[in-house]
């Protein structure tokens, strides 16, 4: 199983950047997937979910991001992807792809990735 996560880097605010998260060894199609991040000495937060093509891709945000990040996936890449807009200092962190509930199995996976580190800076 790999998570494999990419685009992550300097950028001034206002800015934005698209993460991206490329998933192998199981079926992606069927599992619930997030993107939480780190910031230095805080807890990880989970900042937008989507859910499996299973259950229609619907998508939730944490407040702090609603209306300026876009998460979405293409199945046919295993990819999910996170569109960062309106970037902010505060959004600074890594950023970790999860993998999270398997609706065809009906099992938590708890996959991670590595993580890309985002950086909001003038």
């Amino acid at each position: 199983v790999q998570l494999v996560e990419s685009g992550g880097g300097l950028v001034q605010p206002g800015g934005s950047l698209r993460l991206s998260c490329v998933a192998s060894g199981f079926t992606f199609s069927s599992c619930d997937m997030s993107w939480y991040r780190q910031a230095p000495g805080k807890e990880r937060e989970l900042v937008p979910h989507i859910t499996s093509v299973i259950n229609g891709g619907s998508t939730n945000y944490a407040d702090s991001v609603k209306g300026r990040f876009t998460i979405s996936r293409d199945n046919g890449k295993n990819t999910v992807y996170l569109q960062m807009n309106s970037l902010k200092p505060e959004d600074t962190a890594v950023y970790y792809c999860k993998a999270g509930f398997d609706r065809r199995l009906l099992r938590q996976l708890k996959y991670w990735g590595q993580g890309t580190q985002v950086t909001v800076s003038s």
